[in-house]
C-alpha cells in the first residue's frame, strides 16, 4: 500500500500578530510549490475579534487553540504518512509535528531550519509563534504543551542556523538539543548528517523557516520589511542554493515524512493587494 500524504494550507497569522502578511504568504506558498495528486486541506482560522486579546501572556490565545484544534481534526481524520504544511506563522508545525511523532512512536527526527529557536515562553515573548518547538518539547506555553501527546525527543532534534539569545542557550544545553551555526553546513551538510547518523533518525521533519535566508537574497520575509522594525532577533545568513542542497543532502540520508514552510512574508504582493483595494471599479457593489 503506498504512502499517503496531506497537504495542508494554514494561512495562521496571529501568531506572528501580523494580519496582512502571513495569510497571504501562506496562500502564495501553495500556490507557487509544484503541482500534486496530494489532498490539499485548508485549516479555517479565526476571524472573531474578541479572541484577538492578550491573554496569560500570548496574544490571540483562544483563536490560536482553537486553530490548532481544527488543525488535529484534519489531521485525524485523513491519518496521513506524511504532511506537507503551508503557513502561515511557525506555530502550524506544532498539530502535524506533534502527529507525526505520535505517528512514528516518539522516535520522530526534527530538523529545524531557521535563524531563531522557537523555544521560547510567555516569561519572554507574547507570540506564541516562537514557542512552537518549545511546546513540542514539553516546555514553551504549559496549554499549548498539554495538546501533544507525545513530547519529540531533545536529541532528536538539530537547530539549524540558529544564532541563540541567552535563555535559548540554557535551554538548549539543559535539553541537549543539537546546533548547527549557520557556518557549519554552508558548503557541506556533514554535521547534519552525523546527527542523522549518530541518533539513528529514521523518520524526519523538515521545518523550514524562510527567514534563513539572506534579506538581502529574499525580500519576502520579515526582515526584509519596507519599514523600520524593532526587532532583536538575529537575521538569515543563507542562500537558496545552500538550502536547497541541505534538504536535498537529508533527504537522501532518511524518510523524509514532514516538511513545514512558514514565515513567507511577500511585501510587495502585500502593498499591491492594498492598491488595489483602493481602486473604485474594483471594489464590490
Amino acid at each position: 500500500m503506498s504512502e499517503k500524504t496531506l497537504r495542508m494550507l494554514m494561512p495562521q497569522w496571529q501568531g506572528g500578530n501580523n494580519e496582512a502578511g502571513y495569510a497571504l504568504g501562506a496562500e502564495l506558498l501553495s500556490w507557487l510549490a509544484p503541482e500534486s495528486d496530494d489532498l490539499l486541506v485548508e485549516v479555517p482560522i479565526e476571524t472573531n475579534p474578541k479572541l484577538l486579546k492578550k491573554e496569560d501572556g500570548i496574544v490571540a490565545r483562544q483563536a490560536l487553540l482553537k486553530q490548532l484544534k481544527a488543525a488535529q481534526n484534519l489531521i485525524d481524520t485523513h491519518e496521513p504518512d506524511r504532511i506537507v504544511m503551508f503557513g502561515g506563522d511557525c506555530l502550524v508545525g506544532q498539530a502535524p509535528y506533534a502527529y507525526l511523532n505520535e505517528r512514528y512512536e516518539g522516535e520522530l527526527g526534527v530538523l529545524w531550519i531557521d535563524s531563531h529557536g522557537d523555544i521560547s515562553s510567555p516569561k519572554e515573548m507574547e507570540n506564541a509563534n516562537t514557542m512552537v518547538l518549545g511546546n513540542l518539547l514539553g516546555e514553551g506555553d504549559k496549554e499549548f504543551a498539554s495538546k501533544v501527546n507525545v513530547p519529540l525527543k531533545p536529541q532528536n532534534v538539530m537547530l539549524a542556523g540558529i544564532k541563540p539569545k541567552d535563555y535559548e542557550s540554557e535551554r538548549i544545553e539543559r535539553l541537549g538539543i543539537h546546533v548547527a551555526a549557520p557556518e557549519e553546513f554552508a558548503n557541506e551538510s556533514g554535521t547534519v548528517l552525523k546527527w542523522i547518523s549518530d541518533n539513528h533518525i529514521k523518520h524526519l521533519v523538515i521545518h523550514l523557516d524562510v527567514d534563513i535566508l539572506d534579506p538581502k537574497l529574499f525580500r519576502s520575509q520579515i526582515f526584509a520589511s519596507p519599514e523600520p522594525l524593532s526587532i532583536d532577533w538575529a537575521e538569515g545568513e543563507m542562500s537558496f542554493t545552500q538550502v536547497a542542497r541541505l534538504i536535498n543532502d537529508v533527504s537522501n540520508e532518511t524518510n523524509v515524512v514532514g516538511l513545514g514552510i512558514t514565515e513567507h512574508m511577500p511585501w510587495e504582493a502585500i502593498n499591491l493587494k492594498k492598491l488595489l483595494a483602493q481602486m473604485p471599479i474594483l471594489a464590490q457593489n
